[in-house]
């Protein structure tokens, strides 16, 4: 350590003299040149990287880093294909599914027509049998009205008649209507 010291303190007492940048001067091969010592130094650096095989092992460690990343990219390769794969299959799955779907509608819609127009024959059958049975109660109503009206007017006939009859008749008129209408029956019975 001491003798470092002298050199130091020699080499700051003596005037440095520009050491030659020029590899083939003579005064570049003086320890005193720091490029000289620097170029001694990268040289030895670079030997013992070489002794000690650190670039064969960071090569490995590269090819290693190198193979690392290339099964990372496969496996990333597999799993985009799966991924598409699965993507392609969901698509599918949907379009057979939508598919699905509008024929459901498509049959709803079908169903519902058909009901509608299978409601609108029942309706109107439903309406052809009420007024047919209207129109029957209103005939059979209006049978018996005139029914009714006949027989009323049989009966105030036949009132009215029996009034006249009585006030013409007379024991042998009436005798004689009784005969006749024995004669009328008994043809008809026989």
């Amino acid at each position: 350590m001491r003798n470092i010291l002298a050199l130091i303190a020699m080499t700051a007492a003596t005037p440095v003299l520009a050491a030659s940048k020029n590899p083939f001067s003579a005064d570049f091969y003086k320890l005193s040149n720091t490029d000289f010592i620097v170029a001694i130094a990268f040289f030895l650096f670079i030997g013992v990287l070489f002794y000690f095989k650190v670039p064969g092992l960071l090569g490995g460690l590269l090819d290693k880093r190198a193979e690392g990343i290339k099964s990372e990219l496969d496996e990333a390769r597999a799993l985009r294909e799966e991924a598409q794969s699965l993507l392609a299959s969901y698509e599918r799955k949907q379009r057979e599914v939508q598919e699905q779907a509008n024929r459901i509608v498509e049959a709803a819609k079908e169903s519902a027509t058909e009901a509608a127009e299978q409601a609108k024959k029942d309706l109107a059958a439903s309406i052809e049998r009420r007024v047919q049975a209207a129109e029957g109660q209103i005939a059979s109503a209006e049978s018996a009205a005139i029914k009714k009206v006949r027989d009323e007017a049989a009966r105030i006939a036949v009132a009215a008649a029996g009034e006249v009859i009585a006030k013409e008749m007379t024991p042998a008129k009436a005798g004689s209507l009784v005969d006749d209408a024995i004669k009328v029956v008994q043809a008809k019975l026989h």
